[in-house]
């Protein structure tokens, strides 16, 4: 199976070109001011505007209100909401769009109990736990933790980069990854060179 990539925390145009170039599949928008990969709403619709078509463009919130989500979608026009926050099933539905649920792997996470409650969403993203920081650490998890039968609903996240993505998606089998902080030169800003990396270890893992 491919195994999709989704470049997260773009901030440029630039940015946006360069991860569709090299081939990612979806792109990651942050609408959390706390982090320092947050965009504004009229940067990102100018970002989304410029894109090709069949790029899936996501938008990031943390227990973020109902007006700010609504806001988002009508005005950047994403095709998909990825909550990363306290957000239980009820408040991730009803937003006019389909939606992705991220969780944290912090020790007593019961993954299967998650799954069951978060069915409705597109699929679960599994990222490192630290506390406090909802997502965007550079940290990665013991993938052995995640049971093989769920690869095909799991978007691995969390410490991801060049020299680790091909292990990863040998051992987990993921439907898609997720990286960030691995293929950028600064907070927000992407590195061409990383990007290009990345994509080309994924595919190089599948064969």
């Amino acid at each position: 199976m491919r195994t999709r990539v989704k470049i997260c925390g773009i901030t440029r145009e630039a940015d946006a070109q360069s991860a569709v170039e090299h081939g990612a599949d979806a792109l990651g928008f942050v609408f959390y001011p706390p982090s320092p990969r947050h965009v504004s709403i009229d940067t990102a619709a100018r970002i989304v505007r410029g894109l090709p078509p069949f790029v899936t463009t996501v938008a990031l919130f943390v227990d973020a209100m109902a007006e700010q989500i609504g806001e988002v979608v009508d005005r950047v026009g994403v095709d998909l909401l990825q909550f990363h926050g306290s957000e239980r099933a009820a408040q991730c539905a009803g937003h006019r769009r389909p939606w992705i649920r991220a969780l944290r792997m912090r020790a007593d996470i019961d993954l299967a109990a998650e799954a069951a409650e978060f069915s409705d969403a597109r699929g679960l993203l599994l990222d490192a736990y630290r506390p406090g920081v909802p997502g965007g650490t550079g940290e990665r998890f013991d993938w052995a933790r995640i049971p093989p039968s769920m690869g095909p609903r799991i978007i691995l996240a969390g410490g991801l980069t060049a020299d680790n993505v091909g292990r990863a998606v040998r051992e987990v089998r993921p439907y898609a990854v997720d990286v960030s902080g691995g293929v950028e030169r600064d907070k927000g800003i992407k590195d061409a060179g990383e990007i290009k990396r990345f994509i080309d270890e994924v595919r190089r893992a599948e064969q």
